[in-house]
C-alpha cells in the first residue's frame, strides 16, 4: 500500500475545507498540486493506478 508523508504544511489549508477531488467529502488538506483530497483517499488511488515502468 502507498504511503504519502505530508506532515509539512502545505498539504494543510487553513483557509478551510474544500469536497475531496476523489470522494467529495470536505477536507482540508491538499495534494502536492494543490488539489483537495484526503490522504488516505489519495493513498488508495496511487494504489489502483500504478505507473508502469517505463514511464507510460
Amino acid at each position: 500500500m502507498a504511503f504519502l508523508d505530508w506532515r509539512s504544511p502545505e498539504h494543510f489549508d487553513h483557509t478551510g475545507d474544500q469536497p475531496c477531488v476523489l470522494c467529495d467529502k470536505p477536507t482540508p488538506l491538499r495534494s502536492d498540486s494543490g488539489k483537495p483530497v484526503h490522504k488516505v483517499c489519495a493513498e488508495e488511488w496511487i494504489d489502483r493506478h500504478p505507473q508502469k515502468g517505463d514511464g507510460q
